[in-house]
Formats: C-alpha cells, sequence, structure tokens
C-alpha cells in the first residue's frame, strides 16, 4: 500500500507522512555540530559580557528530575504514586521565557484597535508566548503550546492556579511537563494513547499533540475538550484504538486514540477536493468565531473595537505543526458586504523578541499573527480548549477516557 505524503513545515519538500517526525528532526540533528561550532567561536571571540535577564537560549536538563524519573519504575500504589507527583511538585524547575513588558496580547490589543473602526476583535486576557528554543526545534511544539495554555489559566483562573502542577502557581519546563504527562498515564488516563509511545515520553524528542495536551490538563480536574474538524470523505479518526480510512498511515500528533462522541451526516464523496476545503475553512472559522464571542457577558457587540474574552485560547493542531489561537478579527463588510475573519495566532516557532518589536512599532505585525481562511489548507485539524471549572471525583474517572466532538463538512 502507498503511503500517505504530507509537507514537511521546515523545507516544505513532500515526505511520507508516517517519516514525517524523523524528517523534521533529522533538519536540525544534521546541523546541530555546525550551529554549535558556530556558536563556540562567536563566544570564544566576544568579551565578556553581564547576564541578560531577558536571555532565554537555555538547553533542556534532564538531570533535575532523575529521582523522580527512577521512581516511575519502582512505584507501586497509589500511595507511592502520590510521593511521586509531591516530589515532581517540588523539584520541578520554572520554565524561563522572554517576557513582554505590559504582556504580549496587551500590544495587540493596541495594534488591533488602532486597525480602524471597521475592525472587531476578541482576545484572550493574558497568555506568555513560549519560543521553541535551540534545543527543541523540530519536536518542542507542542509542549510550548501547552505552556501558553498554562500561562492563561495560571493567570486567569483561581481554581486553576490551585491545582496545576502541584499548586506550583508557575509554568513548569518541558522535562517537568513530560514527568507530569507519565504520572498522568500511570493515573490511567488515555490508556489506549499512551501506548503509542510504551509510557515512555521524558527525555525524549517524541512529537506530541492536542490528545496529550488534554491528558495533562485533564489529570489535574481540568475540563479539557477536544474538536475534530474532518471532512467525512477523508474518515481520519481513529476508534478505540483501530485506524481506519485514508490515513492509516498517518504517524505523529494527528494519530489520536479518542473517541468521536459527535458525527455529522453530511456526505461529501461527491464534491470536489475544493469545495471540501473552503467548507472545512468556513466551518472552522464558524467554530472559533463562536467560541470567543460565546463567551462574553451578554450578547456581543459587534460595534466594539476590542473585546477581552474569558475563554481559554486554543491549543490549534494539523499534521505537522501545533499553535496557539488567542482570538478572532472580523473586518465588517469587507467584500459585497460580506465580512472577512482572522485567527490571531501565536506560533511557537516565531521569536518573542521579534514579535515584541512588530506589535511595539506597529508594522509587520500581521503577517506574524494574522492568519486568514485561505491559509487553512490542512484537511484535517483539532482544537483543545479547557472549560471553567474542577470534577469531582466521579467526573474524574470519566476524564480519563480523552474523547473528542467531530465536526464534519
Amino acid at each position: 500500500m502507498r503511503g500517505m505524503f504530507t509537507f514537511c513545515p521546515v523545507c516544505n519538500n513532500q515526505v511520507l507522512s508516517n517519516e514525517l517526525e524523523w524528517h523534521v528532526n533529522s533538519h536540525f540533528e544534521e546541523d546541530e555540530l555546525a550551529r554549535d561550532m558556530e556558536l563556540a567561536q562567536q563566544v570564544a571571540m566576544a568579551p565578556p559580557s553581564p547576564t541578560n535577564s531577558n536571555s532565554i537560549e537555555v538547553d533542556i536538563s534532564f538531570e533535575d528530575y532523575g529521582e523522580a524519573s527512577q521512581a516511575s519504575s519502582s512505584t507501586a500504589g497509589k500511595t507511592n504514586r502520590d510521593q511521586e507527583i509531591s516530589h515532581l511538585a517540588k523539584v520541578q524547575l520554572k520554565s524561563d521565557f522572554y517576557r513582554v513588558e505590559g504582556g504580549l496580547l496587551h500590544l495587540l490589543r493596541t495594534c488591533l484597535y488602532n486597525e480602524g473602526n471597521n475592525c472587531t476583535s476578541i482576545v484572550s486576557g493574558y497568555v506568555d508566548h513560549y519560543q521553541t528554543l535551540r534545543s527543541d526545534r523540530g519536536w518542542g511544539c507542542g509542549w510550548r503550546n501547552i505552556q501558553m495554555l498554562s500561562s492563561n489559566l495560571l493567570h486567569e483562573r483561581k481554581e486553576a492556579k490551585k491545582v496545576l502542577f502541584g499548586g506550583s502557581q508557575f509554568v513548569p519546563d518541558i522535562p517537568a511537563l513530560q514527568r507530569w504527562l507519565e504520572i498522568a498515564w500511570q493515573r490511567g488516563f488515555d490508556q489506549i494513547g499512551s501506548s503509542h509511545y510504551d509510557r515512555n515520553i521524558y527525555g525524549t524528542k517524541r512529537w506530541i499533540g492536542t490528545t496529550e495536551c488534554a491528558t495533562i490538563f485533564r489529570s489535574f480536574g481540568l475540563k479539557a475538550r477536544i474538536v475534530d474538524f474532518d471532512s467525512t470523505e477523508s474518515g481520519g479518526s481513529r476508534m478505540n484504538g483501530k485506524k481506519r480510512g485514508r490515513y492509516a498511515d498517518l504517524h505523529g500528533p494527528m494519530d489520536k486514540f479518542v473517541v468521536r462522541a459527535v458525527g455529522s451526516d453530511t456526505q461529501t464523496n461527491s464534491r470536489s477536493s475544493d469545495v471540501i476545503e473552503t467548507l472545512g475553512r468556513q466551518v472552522l472559522v464558524d467554530w472559533v468565531w463562536k467560541y470567543f464571542t460565546g463567551s462574553t457577558s451578554g450578547s456581543f457587540d459587534v460595534s466594539q473595537r476590542i473585546t477581552v474574552s474569558e475563554k481559554t485560547p486554543l491549543y490549534f493542531q494539523h499534521d505537522g505543526h501545533s499553535r496557539t489561537i488567542v482570538g478572532i478579527q472580523m473586518q465588517k463588510g469587507f467584500c459585497d458586504s460580506e465580512d472577512r475573519f482572522f485567527l490571531l495566532i501565536l506560533d511557537p516557532g516565531h521569536k518573542t523578541a521579534d514579535l515584541e518589536k512588530a506589535l511595539r512599532r506597529q508594522k509587520g505585525w500581521q503577517g506574524m499573527i494574522k492568519r486568514g481562511p485561505h491559509t487553512l489548507k490542512k484537511p484535517q485539524y483539532q482544537l483543545c480548549y479547557i472549560d471553567p471549572g474542577i470534577v469531582n471525583s466521579a467526573e474524574m474517572e470519566q476524564l480519563k477516557t480523552i474523547d473528542s466532538t467531530l465536526v464534519s463538512f
């Protein structure tokens, strides 16, 4: 059987879908020595300089969690697991990141406001941008998006601040997040999906996606939800751990073990791929608009230039990459009285300093953050969001099965 092809997010060449993870990682592994040599030469030639508090080029170290990692192989029963959780909460490290004075989304809202009266935007209240570093290029975007969602939850929701990451009240680094995911698997969350990783993710460069994002947050009692957007023609879902449809060869974050809870009887077999693509774009954009506007108290006022949303950002996944949707903009009556929409997206692949510079100058930021429907060319997308509140013990058991809502087009 011939494998499916997809585009590499680094070189944009077509590769087999089941080789995508290896292919992307190889870009960075092959260049690692050359980059290190260049960096060593620069350091050797440069004069000593004071430490920059905004520096973020810090390699990931897994040594701090060695004791917790060893404990995972010998734990037996709830008591030992509770001890392991308590230990991890104490030894985990706060993730370093580039801090933007006043907050990145404050700068974004200012830029959106200055675009004029014909635009109305709704944006999340607070998000820190966690950029991909040299140490996690090619595989770290999923973890960086989890960190972005975590920064919003810790800042905006008191109930989440009490339970997330052992009550640490900060966003942990990637090694700690990997340990939290393993502990969630040990506690019975996403049993089917965890087998894809042999229940071992700590210290690896394995790609993760929406399911792992939901698993981490659900393990703390948060109501993480997944939504799948897919044409019924593709049939790319995975039910009860069994692949089916044209995406049977997919490997990576889009290869999920979720149970699709809601389906659509829309028939697409007779449609052209262009029609399906157009429908998919519109369905996704409409859903995002309703999601953010539905979070406001009372009816949403489209006459307002800027509205702050009470909803969490959206973990936005497609084959090969993931990003964070922090809001959406509508340009009213753009063409023939039709409104035009733009998703507002933070990409971990961008440098935070570049985002800050563009937003402060109010120049060039649109190309980095605004994404129109025409950019949505993938056949499948997944979103993860988090409803307010903490579940009780009975509901916690239900959260262990990772399910999703399927939106077909």
